[in-house]
Order: C-alpha cells, then structure tokens, then sequence
C-alpha cells in the first residue's frame, strides 16, 4: 500500500502544476493548493485512504492547512494501532 501522506502529496502536486514539492508547513488552502473545486475530491481521497467516512460537520478547517496538520487529524491515531 502507498504511503497515505505520499498519496496526498501526488494529489496536490498532480493538481498544481506549477509546484515541485510541497514543503510540510505550506498553508494548502491559502496557497490554492487545494481549492474549493477539488477540495470534495480531496475528502474522498482522505476516506479512501484512511478507511474512515468523513463527517462535514466535524471538519475544521485548520486540519486541512498543512501536510503536518493533515498528518496528525487523519493519519497518526493509524500509526497508535
């Protein structure tokens, strides 16, 4: 299985052509890295990829800000199994 934190940096990076890397403290929604139009598809990727559904009415918006933030809200309590 990929990495879940490469899956979402092929992700961004397939989406922002101009963009060669995507550094761990880059603000994704302030740079447009993940804009509004992909933004739905981005939360199908995360339950994809964590195996979990995805409430809307928990989600805020500073988990979503940086690789760091997406890492410790979706992907570390995977790591604590």
């Amino acid at each position: 299985m990929t990495d879940p934190m490469q899956a979402v940096q092929e992700f961004i990076l397939g989406r922002n052509p101009g963009l060669d890397r995507v550094s761990e403290d880059l603000d994704l929604i302030d740079s447009r890295a993940i804009n509004s139009l992909a933004f739905v598809e981005f939360i199908f990727l995360l339950e994809e990829l964590t195996g979990e559904s995805i409430d809307p009415e928990d989600l805020d918006l500073d988990d979503f800000r940086t690789l760091d933030a997406l890492e410790a809200r979706f992907f570390k309590k995977e790591a604590a199994r």
